[in-house]
């Protein structure tokens, strides 16, 4: 298995001499500059389609379980919850969105971005042991994420205890909802955005039109942004995360794998590669569930540093509300669901029970992906919209 994550060093490694990493590092910040570019551009758009178009848009997430699938949905799509989060991101800044009608989104995101690894899973599914383990280190994530949205949630909707303290910090740092801050990055922006909207409008385009191309302008933009910054992050990194991983493999501390998935998640940009770095490893048995366990609780908390960054495109204390509001909940939910030695082991459990159903009968197991991350998904949006 060693060898399966070294030919993927390997490969990285080929790459990385057609690019000289000076060059590369400039590239990942001129595509950091673009993402901020499509967030910024997502607002603008939002903005020209007017109110009652916002209205007519959104007003199918004003519940919260549809707003919880509409997460799911989305950020299966494009897989990747940091490209759905920031999208969230940029709808709250146009107030298109309210803070409350986003949270479930958000946590519907966090649930989404489970399926990459699960299905990095299936590709262990002729050999029984290794797609046992692989799919035990795959779906303790989503049972995970499925726990803390099940406690959270109707917390949330009771207190509003996950958004008021995000709200709290996002006061402090820029003000109280309604008003607006003097963001530089909004600055930085202003004009590329500009020009995206003279370039449709010169061709003919106005109004609700106008406005709906550049939301598809920003969120291509946003979109491949986040691939390339992912991809070239994943080049300049990828000799450290191997020898990070290998390194804490023995160690069995789950604060040092949590702050390792959370430092490679931050650096890569994507919870999905980190957590699909783990799928190989424990199906080899190199690493153990339990073990792999907290460096996706760290994952969690690393990927919000995305939609902490888009909140930086908007000058709305409210985006920067919603992004806080994300970590925040991923914070939470490692402190009410791993913290605790009674609650730890749960998810542990029900992947290892799962993973025993699957490799049994492996329909199950693509019957699950389908059900948990489209079907129920598709059913909830249907009928509570």
């Amino acid at each position: 298995m060693a060898g399966i994550v070294g030919e993927q060093g390997t490969a990285d490694r080929r790459e990385s001499f057609s690019i000289p990493t000076p060059v590369r590092s400039v590239l990942v910040i001129a595509f950091i500059y673009l993402f901020l570019v499509g967030v910024s551009s997502l607002e603008k758009g939002i903005k020209i389609m007017g109110e009652d178009t916002q209205e007519r848009l959104f007003s199918s997430v004003s519940n919260p379980i549809a707003g919880l699938c509409v997460g799911i949905l989305g950020t299966v799509l494009v897989q990747s919850s940091s490209a759905s989060t920031s999208v969230i991101v940029g709808l709250v800044a146009t107030k298109g969105i309210s803070v409350d009608a986003a949270v479930p989104m958000i946590m519907g995101a966090n649930i989404g971005t489970t399926v990459t690894n699960t299905l990095v899973s299936l590709g262990h599914v002729r050999q029984s042991n290794e797609f046992k383990r692989a799919f035990a280190a795959a779906t303790v994530h989503d049972f995970f994420n499925v726990m803390a949205v099940t406690v959270m949630l109707p917390l949330e909707l009771l207190t509003g205890v996950v958004s008021g303290i995000a709200k709290e910090i996002s006061g402090r740092l820029v003000g109280s909802a309604g008003s607006e801050w003097k963001s530089p990055v909004k600055e930085w922006v202003k004009k590329p955005v500009g020009w995206i909207v003279d370039i449709w409008e010169a061709v003919g385009l106005n109004g609700n039109v106008l406005g709906t191309v550049v939301v598809l302008t920003g969120l291509v933009v946003v979109l491949g942004a986040l691939t390339m910054i992912t991809k070239n992050m994943r080049t300049l990194v990828a000799d450290r995360v191997e020898r990070s991983v290998n390194n804490v493999l023995g160690k069995g501390s789950g604060t040092v794998a949590m702050m390792l998935g959370l430092v490679i998640t931050i650096a890569v940009q994507s919870s999905s590669i980190t957590t699909s770095i783990l799928i190989p490893l424990s199906a080899a048995g190199v690493l153990s569930l339990r073990n792999a366990y907290p460096v996706t609780l760290g994952a969690n908390v690393g990927t919000t540093i995305t939609a902490l960054l888009a909140a930086l495109a908007a000058s709305v204390p409210e985006a920067l509300t919603i992004a806080l509001t994300h970590t925040t909940f991923n914070l939470m939910g490692i402190l009410i669901l791993y913290v605790p030695p009674l609650v730890r082991d749960l998810p542990v459990l029900g992947a290892e029970r799962l993973a025993e159903v699957a490799v049994r009968q492996r329909t199950w197991a693509v019957g699950y992906v389908m059900g948990v991350f489209i079907v129920l998904p598709l059913i909830g949006v249907a009928l509570l919209r």
